[in-house]
């Protein structure tokens, strides 16, 4: 947390008052590669806009499975776990994925998703509990405006 200093000057800004609220509160975000992906540069370019925008960003790196995303979220305690995926096998993984959450008391963790998943397949994933999917061509910006919109309520609720 940035820490308030006195002003020396009048009109001068503190660190505080120049930077939005958002990048005072550090959110925790788990970007993951779930299944035999072997293809991450999205979600490299994802990790470096979240952590631009403000946010800590754990990256499991490629090939992970179910059991070690659900376990590296849970440590970490992470506000929110994003998905990346192109090998289609999201209808397996994600499922799996979200079973382990609430088999370990972890299903306040909010889930999101994005990269190669058909449009049919979007209602049932949220059926499931993926909070929401970025499609290809989605902006880096539109995936940051909706985690700082619908994360930061999260945080509250738990009083952190």
């Amino acid at each position: 947390m940035v820490e308030r200093k006195k002003k020396e000057k009048p009109g001068e800004e503190t660190i505080s008052e120049a930077w939005p609220a958002y990048r005072q509160e550090r959110l925790r975000v788990l970007i993951a590669k779930p299944g035999l992906d072997g293809h991450d540069r999205g979600a490299k370019i994802i990790c470096r806009a979240l952590r631009d925008a403000g946010m800590e960003v754990i990256y499991t790196g490629l090939r992970r499975t179910p059991e070690e995303i659900v376990n590296a979220a849970i440590q970490e305690d992470v506000d929110l776990i994003g998905l990346s995926i192109l090998s289609g096998a999201h209808n397996v993984l994600f499922p799996q994925i979200m079973k382990l959450l609430r088999k370990k008391g972890a299903s306040d963790i909010p889930v999101i998703a994005g990269g190669i998943i058909p449009e049919k397949d979007i209602p049932r994933l949220k059926k499931i509990g993926i909070a929401e999917i970025f499609l290809p061509g989605t902006s880096t910006q539109e995936i940051i405006d909706w985690i700082r919109k619908n994360i930061k309520a999260r945080k509250k609720e738990r009083g952190t």
